[in-house]
């Protein structure tokens, strides 16, 4: 049976979902079965025998998609091999190598039994909603805090893991 890993998103403008598909692209770089999904599009977690699930966040939580689907599938997610990303910070605060996850997500990865969680800077889109999006966008505050070098790191990092005896089925 080929070991098939699921990159998961919630992603409401579209960074979260290109740093799922950077994550996909190294793995399937390292010969890992991989498909990436926005995560309201997957109805079943038996096909993969890991998963990393990413959110984007939005005032201290993870975009709805992402928490609906860790809500739905978490008998399955603790069953398996899990990482979750966030991606979120939208200042300089971005660039610290130590970004703190919000305290629900925090919850999340302890409940799930997730192997890691790593937070990323985001993106901030101007067409995104909301007051304080609006505000930042408008001082010339906004721009794009992703730092593809660390997300391509760490998704080596999860690779090296992913070994035939830590995936079930393997």
């Amino acid at each position: 049976m080929a070991r098939t890993v699921l990159v998961a998103y919630g992603s409401t403008y579209g960074s979260t979902a290109e740093l799922a598909r950077t994550v996909g692209d190294v793995l399937r770089e390292a010969g890992l079965d991989t498909e990436v999904r926005p995560a309201a599009d997957v109805p079943d977690l038996a096909p993969y025998e890991a998963v990393v699930l990413g959110g984007a966040l939005y005032a201290g939580r993870w975009q709805r998609d992402a928490r609906r689907f860790s809500r739905r599938h978490r008998w399955e997610l603790a069953r398996r091999p899990l990482w979750l990303l966030s991606s979120g910070p939208l200042d300089a605060s971005a660039t610290r190598r130590d970004l703190s996850a919000p305290a629900a997500v925090r919850r999340l990865a302890h409940r799930l039994g997730a192997r890691a969680h790593v937070a990323f800077g985001g993106r901030l889109d101007e067409r995104a909603k909301g007051r304080a999006a609006r505000m930042i966008v408008r001082s010339g505050e906004g721009g794009d805090f992703r730092d593809f070098a660390a997300v391509t790191a760490w998704a080596e990092s999860v690779a090296r893991e992913l070994t035939p005896q830590d995936v079930h089925g393997g």
